[in-house]
């Protein structure tokens, strides 16, 4: 009896899915870790580098960031309701957490959109920064601009995927799929949802305040 336990379930708790989401993090962790530390090697290679906040609008992002910290508060909720069987908790929380991912996308096209379009003010913080007669921040501005947006453009592919995520299993939640028995999904989103997140502290932190 023991034998076939074993064999039907080798990793204990540990769905294949659950296994299979860690993996996927610590490769794309990886892949995030590559980016930073490459763009620290290119900023100690660099002859200046801007001062933060200098090009950079840290209040707004300082603000997109703890409306992304939220989300991983709602997340947890979601996965509480769904393990209390309250199907329509799951279902507010799920869709909090996807408006609160839509809303950090729009800030972060807001922020490109001002970059790319440029402005008076942007063009005299660019001089201030060293880079006289920019007119726009784009990846060819320079490298502190190529690492800005490399860095920044790879995390917001992952809050799109994960916002998709989120809408299939908010799909499927209205369609009644998932119980207090049955929340394996449910979880396997929390774990991608609050990687997103938590790489996203890493990125404000290196890219946007050192």
């Amino acid at each position: 009896m023991n034998e076939t336990i074993a064999i039907q379930d080798p990793f204990g708790k540990a769905t294949t899915g659950k296994l299979a989401m860690w993996l996927f993090i610590i490769m794309d962790g990886l892949s995030f870790g590559g980016l930073l530390i490459g763009g620290a090697a290119l900023r100690i290679a660099a002859p200046s580098w801007p001062n933060p906040g200098e090009i950079l609008n840290i209040p707004l992002t300082g603000f997109n960031t703890f409306l992304l910290i939220c989300t991983s508060f709602t997340m947890v909720m979601a996965l509480n309701s769904i393990e209390k069987g309250n199907q329509d908790g799951l279902k507010k929380f799920l869709m909090l957490t996807m408006v609160g991912g839509i809303i950090f996308l729009g800030i972060q096209i807001y922020e490109y959109s001002h970059f790319i379009m440029g402005s008076p003010e942007l063009t005299h913080n660019l001089a201030g920064a060293g880079f006289a007669g920019a007119t726009n921040f784009i990846p060819s501005t320079g490298t502190y601009a190529a690492v800005f947006f490399a860095t920044t453009c790879f995390h917001g592919l992952h809050v799109l995927s994960g916002v998709i995520y989120i809408g299939c299993i908010l799909y499927a939640a209205n369609l009644g799929r998932y119980t207090a028995k049955n929340t394996d999904r449910v979880e396997i989103l929390g774990l991608y949802w609050h990687f997103v997140d938590l790489i996203w502290i890493f990125v404000f932190t290196v890219i946007y305040l050192i």
